[in-house]
């Protein structure tokens, strides 16, 4: 036989009916272990899981209680209460420190919001902006667009199926009743010049396109048995009209499927069916990035309006919004309200920082900062608090040891009282425990988990840094690895030049290179200190107050900067005093 005989009959011994459609006959073949292999993940799952719902101990999450905030959040509502009684609420300003419950305390007090006003059939809507993400004018009022177009065309969707429904019913009775009033015609209890010949200049006509309240579509709430649609403050305009209604009421059976709606006759509501299909069809969904402004700006006011509702915008991290775009968003969205005829806005922005106002137009910071609430920072007992009622959910009965949430509280008062780094930590903690096959999370866990999330805010810290930035802190690094101690910015600039030339850069000047440094201070990741040398004058001492290699490694990933590994610096000799 030849070889390639013998090569098609071993590749016939290969059948097709094993799992995943696919096995290998290898009967007889030595594997050299008799016992199957144990996979990588299956040791990894072998052990007792220490989460019982990890997500509860993420910054994303919204408890159903959150603990040392009540006055805050009984504020907030006392403000936003006027929105069921569909008046327009203040604007709310939110301040406090990274970690002290703003953006969960407002959500939840938005998620009550929205389901009480279900619940008392109040049209009210809250949508949440983080201006940390979306940091443009552009950006945000096309999220926002979108998201009310969204809406809109969804509830179209339902006033379409209704009236479908509607004219279901129609066509039942007709059947069922060939000899009531209006039957085979579709319920057109009156002819046009009927309608014409009765009602004068003032009456309500029949529903249109621009009618507000068959805007809002649902037949169920409409005055019953009239021609056209009456609010609830709206009264007759005159005796004619009560004479039309005496006549629809005196025609109409009481269970005629058109007696509680605005509508006279199966035209009416398919005529009201087009209008609203085409209305969906109006909707322009914005895009990204391309159109001016202003359209996007008109079409997100269109949006807006096209109910009668109360609208909360909700801008998480509005500071950075106002940093990067000024204050032109802000004073479109606190000017709406004077031009919207159907909605009204209001506006809650959260910020870290007290004093971004200063930076606003006048006429801004007089509308936008109507209701100020401020968080301040939780003590040690109250992130203990925290930890326990989100720990009772997070872990299995008996993962904590009885020292991990006091550390864990601690650690985290010691950072400006951040409930946030609490959670971190915990959820950290639990981690490595979790990896570690450890049956109970212990002290030792907790502080191997703050020197990671140290680590990894290091890292992502370095990581975003712009490449001038970058280079300035690789200046010092190369400095302190030539064991060079106190450096000056004299030194520093020296280095950085040289490194610009490495990467072909543009060089700032010492100033600007200055104010640099000042920024990677204001990171903690360099310490500079402003000292006095007497008569030669003052200078600052600049030191690195992150790990060395760990910060180089992170500096080196960047592509731009990865091909000066090698370089080796002239480091001027000095003499110390």
């Amino acid at each position: 036989m030849s070889d390639e005989d013998m090569e098609a009959a071993d590749s016939n011994e290969v059948g097709v009916d094993g799992i995943d459609g696919f096995s290998t006959d290898l009967e007889g073949t030595d594997l050299g272990d008799d016992e199957p292999k144990q996979g990588l993940f299956d040791d990894l799952l072998s052990g007792e899981p220490i989460f019982e719902n990890k997500e509860v101990l993420r910054p994303s999450y919204t408890p159903h209680e959150l603990p040392h905030r009540n006055d805050q959040i009984n504020k907030m509502a006392t403000i936003l209460v006027a929105a069921l009684r569909g008046e327009t609420p203040s604007n709310i300003l939110i301040y406090g420190k990274t970690g002290t419950g703003k953006t969960a305390s407002a959500k939840f007090v938005s998620k009550e919001l929205e389901s009480t006003s279900q619940k008392y059939s109040v049209p009210c809507d809250v949508e949440y902006i983080n201006c940390e993400v979306t940091d443009t004018q552009y950006r945000v009022l096309a999220q926002l667009a979108n998201k009310f177009i969204e809406k809109n065309q969804a509830r179209i969707d339902e006033r379409i199926d209704s009236l479908e429904d509607l004219l279901d019913d129609l066509a039942e009775y007709d059947d069922s009743s060939p000899d009531a009033p209006g039957a085979g015609t579709g319920g057109d209890l009156f002819e046009p010049a009927d309608v014409e010949s009765t009602s004068t200049d003032d009456s309500p006509s029949v529903s249109t396109e621009d009618d507000t309240t068959a805007t809002a579509g649902d037949y169920t709430g409409e005055t019953k048995g009239s021609l056209g649609a009456f609010s609830d403050d709206d009264e007759p305009a005159s005796a004619s009209d009560h004479d039309l209604e005496s006549r629809a009421d005196a025609r109409l059976p009481p269970d005629h499927p058109l007696e509680s709606t605005p509508f006279d006759s199966r035209q009416a509501v398919q005529e009201r069916i087009e209008t609203l299909e085409k209305d969906k069809e109006s909707f322009d969904e914005v895009p990204m990035t391309g159109w001016p402004t202003d359209r996007v700006y008109s079409v997100f006011f269109d949006a807006v309006d096209y109910d009668e509702r109360v609208v909360v915008i909700m801008l998480d991290e509005i500071d950075k919004l106002v940093e990067k775009s000024g204050d032109d968003t802000l004073y479109n969205l606190s000017r709406m309200n004077s031009e919207l005829e159907n909605s009204r806005v209001s506006i809650i922005g959260i910020s870290n920082d007290l004093k971004f106002t200063d930076f606003l137009d006048p006429r801004v910071k007089s509308s936008l900062g109507e209701e100020e609430i401020v968080f301040p920072p939780y003590d040690a007992n109250q992130l203990r608090d925290i930890l326990e009622h989100r720990s009772d959910v997070a872990f299995k009965g008996s993962a904590l040891s009885d020292d991990v949430i006091p550390l864990c509280a601690a650690f985290a008062a010691q950072e400006h009282g951040d409930a946030r780094r609490a959670l971190d930590l915990l959820r950290t903690a639990g981690e490595l425990a979790e990896r570690s096959q450890a049956e109970t999370i212990v002290e030792d866990h907790v502080r191997q988990a703050q020197d990671k999330i140290e680590l990894d805010r290091v890292v992502e810290v370095v990581r975003t840094l712009p490449t001038q930035s970058k280079l300035v802190l690789f200046a010092i690094i190369l400095l302190e690895k030539n064991g060079v101690h106190s450096i000056n910015t004299g030194e520093v600039f020296n280095i950085y030049k040289r490194l610009c030339e490495e990467i072909d850069a543009d060089v700032l000047t010492q100033r600007r290179v200055t104010d640099l440094i000042s920024e990677l201070d204001m990171l903690g990741i360099v310490n500079a200190v402003v000292v006095s040398k007497g008569r030669y004058g003052r200078t600052k001492e600049i030191s690195l107050s992150v790990p060395l290699e760990e910060t180089e490694a992170v500096l080196l990933s960047d592509s731009r900067l990865s091909d000066i590994d090698d370089v080796q610096p002239f480091v001027q000799a000095r003499f110390e005093n």
